[in-house]
């Protein structure tokens, strides 16, 4: 069996909807999204498979994915009873997406990797456990990016270049899922996209796991001053017209990666999901309807 995931999807922490009211407006997005032909919803933040569940039950084939459950704050046991109802009920719909945040954001922070491995195991001892191939890890470094491929179908990594996704790939092997997400600012001109992006990426230099990638891969602590270098910005994030943005895209893709988590990113005093950007988006990467689905195995 597999589940089609597609090429492009759309992540965004908006999709986690708290409220009745907020809940409505998400399920509309997320019935267009499906209809406009991304293959995949990834929920950004700390979103849990509650989050999932009512987006899942509101459309018909598109896959919902958590990105990330943080391990620090769901119980194993409670994790596993929820997807097991889930994929119950909505078959190839649902992928588990595990991280282990960050210490800036996770009061139980500590040996981030032996605690993933301990997580794995208890939702493998689980009265109803969850398969390796529901699964995927956020993964940035390599030790990480190998416990991916060896104890779930593959990485989605949060805040990369096209560099890093190549060497994901090298570390995964060939037929491991790797899914990153990319941040797109549908505008062309430079000055202002880029800073849109800075007022956006610099929340994230705060957060060692995201700097100390980004020095592994040759940026230096200049890079990461007033919200980013352009060299920064223009590495991870895909903006301008829409050539520019199908460039971006396609060195992903041909760094290695099967599946692009797309987060349309808009100025800070933007409100509500970026619905026109999501159609814009598209029509520049040309998905029509149900595009061609890439998929990931399942057992």
């Amino acid at each position: 069996m597999s589940t089609a995931l597609g090429r492009y999807g759309i992540w965004s922490g908006a999709l986690r909807a708290e409220g009745n009211a907020d809940n409505g407006e998400v399920i509309e997005a997320v019935r267009e999204l499906e209809e406009l032909g991304y293959g995949a919803l990834w929920i950004g933040g700390s979103s849990d498979v509650s989050h999932a569940a009512p987006l899942v039950e509101a459309t018909s084939s598109i896959v919902l994915a958590t990105g990330i459950l943080s391990i620090w704050q769901h119980d194993p046991a409670d994790v596993a009873a929820r997807h097991t109802a889930l994929t119950a009920a909505h078959p190839g719909r649902f992928l588990l997406g595990l991280g282990a945040s960050h210490a800036q954001l996770a009061a139980a922070y500590q040996r981030p990797y032996s605690t993933m491995v301990s997580y794995l195991d208890a939702l493998d001892a689980a009265e109803r456990p969850v398969p390796a191939s529901e699964r995927v890890l956020a993964a940035l470094g390599p030790k990480m990016l190998k416990l991916a491929a060896d104890r779930a179908v593959g990485a989605h990594p949060y805040l990369v270049t096209a560099e890093h996704t190549a060497e994901a790939r090298a570390t995964l092997g060939e037929t491991a899922l790797l899914a990153p997400e990319l941040k797109v600012i549908l505008e062309t001109d430079p000055q202002r996209a880029r800073t849109i992006a800075r007022d956006y990426l610099a929340r994230f230099l705060a957060l060692p796991n995201y700097t100390n990638n980004f020095l592994r891969l040759g940026f230096t602590e200049d890079d990461f001053a007033g919200g980013g270098s352009d060299r920064l910005v223009d590495a991870v994030f895909a903006w301008g017209d829409a050539e520019r943005v199908r460039a971006r895209t396609d060195e992903f893709l041909a760094a290695g990666a099967d599946h692009l988590a797309l987060q349309v990113v808009e100025s800070s005093d933007a409100k509500g999901l970026p619905r026109e950007g999501y159609r814009h988006l598209a029509e520049v990467l040309r998905i029509k309807g149900r595009q061609a689905l890439a998929t990931y195995p399942q057992t």
